[in-house]
């Protein structure tokens, strides 16, 4: 099986997902957008599907994937690593995880098998957390304490088990103790047992940050996330040892499963974080393995197709898979219209089952896709 043609597929479609001046996402007033889809196609008639991808991708990665065995992700994978080098925001982490993704989706229908289990399935139901946009001050939205109360006591209500707060950014913070007046508010309304997580500011002093970590250790939450900037390291190795609550990243920092391998070593966090868009689901595989030699958890940052796969094949925690970013004002359900369904409903016991169609099962609105197609 030879690879005949990498594409790139662009469609229009209406959002109501807005972005502020920081680039943070909010809901906003309906607009068009457009989404991308990478396709990769083969000599013998199987396609591989990701969501992602840009045109600058398309000329470097061409004379990686032309001609080459689909089969052998791991070797493409390397030599379009090898390619950033030179051609640097072309073959971005984000581009090469949609090249990995579609081809993942020619493995698993090639051998018939959706990606979990095509990796070695672990298990077929993950539990969800409700992921909330960032706190704003739209009237009805997340712009107060009471506000997050109200939404996490909603979210309970349709069967998620646990909740993340992101709270407010520039320019509406950062005030880290109104990030812990709205954590607070959350604990009392849901009590008790329902997990909770906290995503703030990313730049907070170390000060700043030991005060919200100890406030969430009162209140009993599940984790703190990526509070100051994750280019010192050294920071949050003091933090981690500070604190009694487990401290999450990094996040955002470049360097894929090298770096996560550093901040483990030096104990700069107490649960690791990866997901596709670093590179795709092969260099998140390494990473799974990377925390699993060493001890400590790894949480999947973000949903979709291709982290929900890893979950399922995961044998440690990755305890929840990301679901969002949701908002009382923002209809999560219908926001991707090209999906004739989505990958990750919910049940009543807010958990998210594996898709069992073979590859990724992204189950793709064909005529939808040709309707709005640029």
């Amino acid at each position: 099986m030879k690879i005949t043609d990498l594409e790139l597929i662009r469609f229009t479609y209406l959002s109501r997902h807005a972005r502020d001046a920081e680039g943070h996402g909010h809901p906003g007033p309906e607009h068009e957008d457009t989404a991308t889809l990478v396709h990769i196609a083969t000599d013998e008639g199987v396609s591989g599907y990701a969501m992602g991808g840009s045109p600058t991708m398309l000329a470097p990665a061409r004379q990686v994937l032309l001609g080459e065995d689909p089969l052998y992700r791991e070797r493409i994978w390397q030599r379009l690593r090898q390619f950033q080098r030179l051609y640097g925001p072309p073959l971005h982490d984000r581009y090469i995880g949609a090249i990995d993704l579609a081809l993942w989706d020619i493995a698993g229908k090639v051998a018939g098998l959706p990606v979990y289990k095509l990796i070695g399935a672990y298990r077929d139901r993950v539990p969800a957390y409700a992921s909330t946009m960032c706190g704003d001050d739209i009237p009805g939205g997340l712009d107060c304490p009471a506000a997050y109360a109200d939404f996490a006591e909603a979210c309970v209500a349709q069967g998620y088990r646990a909740f993340k707060l992101h709270t407010w950014m520039a320019p509406l913070g950062p005030d880290p103790r109104h990030d812990v007046a709205a954590c607070a508010a959350v604990r009392e309304r849901v009590g008790p047992d329902i997990d909770l997580m906290l995503d703030c500011h990313h730049d907070y002093s170390r000060t700043e940050a030991l005060y919200i970590g100890r406030a969430l250790e009162e209140l009993g939450y599940h984790w703190l996330e990526e509070p100051m900037n994750e280019h010192s390291m050294s920071a949050y190795v003091w933090l981690t040892a500070e604190l009694d609550i487990p401290v999450v990243g990094p996040e955002t920092a470049g360097g894929l499963f090298y770096n996560r391998a550093e901040w483990i070593v030096n104990h700069a966090s107490d649960i690791s974080r990866y997901d596709v868009n670093l590179g795709g689901l092969t260099p998140l595989i390494k990473c799974v393995h990377l925390c699993e030699a060493h001890g400590i958890s790894m949480e999947v940052h973000g949903g979709g197709h291709g982290n929900l796969h890893a979950l399922g094949a995961m044998s440690i925690p990755g305890e929840y898979y990301e679901r969002g970013l949701l908002h009382p004002l923002y209809d999560f359900e219908a926001a991707q219209p090209w999906l004739a369904s989505r990958v990750d409903d919910i049940d009543a016991e807010g958990c998210v089952t594996l898709p069992q169609a073979p590859g990724l099962g992204l189950d793709l609105d064909w005529d939808y896709i040709a309707a709005h197609r640029v």
